[in-house]
């Protein structure tokens, strides 16, 4: 259900290779995010707006499960959240109901993981309000890479830069549930009825 909302309204086209996305709001607040310093920041405004050219619109219904857990065939693209809320969930095993990993908004890129490695999803993506996005596929990614390759790989250091940061985010609190864990079990072995 692809939207339209990255054309401009109203303008007459400048000719051939007059750029239809350049001067629409949802647009530019897609290239805006690609530069913000918590994301993509290794790019500048017109390679931001070169990236945008390549994604595609959507925009998702509220309670949509966009990306489901253990999804191994819709891995084909990442998501740049302009507008709303995303919870992203995941299934412990002797629990029912999922548990919340983290709640996700605008400027926050959503499947790149699964976009670049082509495995099952980790966690599953539920639209907490309904969202305004812009979808960048691997088919896209890889003409971007053939069209403009610079853009490109600063496109992808970026990304890379911050599956880093998250790493290093998860890394901290696995370190943190070890300690924890550590201290209940010190705590259990000291009791005398233990």
């Amino acid at each position: 259900m692809l939207s339209t909302f990255f054309r401009k309204k109203s303008v007459p086209s400048a000719g051939p290779r007059h750029d239809a996305t350049e001067g629409s709001e949802a647009a530019d607040l897609a290239a805006q995010l690609l530069v913000a310093p918590t994301a993509l920041m290794q790019l500048t405004m017109p390679e931001a707006r070169m990236v945008v050219r390549y994604m595609q619109p959507q925009i998702v219904a509220k309670g949509t499960v966009f990306i489901r857990e253990g999804d191994a065939r819709d891995t084909g693209f990442l998501m740049l959240l302009l507008n709303g809320e995303v919870t992203v969930e995941t299934l412990v095993v002797s629990r029912v109901e999922p548990i919340v990993i983290t709640v996700l908004g605008p400027g926050s890129l959503i499947g790149e993981l699964g976009m670049f490695d082509g495995l099952p999803r980790y966690a599953s993506c539920v639209a907490a309000t309904q969202l305004r996005c812009a979808i960048l596929t691997r088919e896209a990614l890889n003409r971007l890479m053939e069209e403009n390759p610079g853009v490109a790989a600063k496109l992808l250091l970026a990304v890379s830069l911050r599956i880093g940061t998250r790493l290093r985010e998860v890394t901290g609190k696995l370190k943190m549930y070890v300690q924890l864990t550590q201290a209940m079990e010190q705590e259990i072995g000291s009791r005398p009825d233990a």
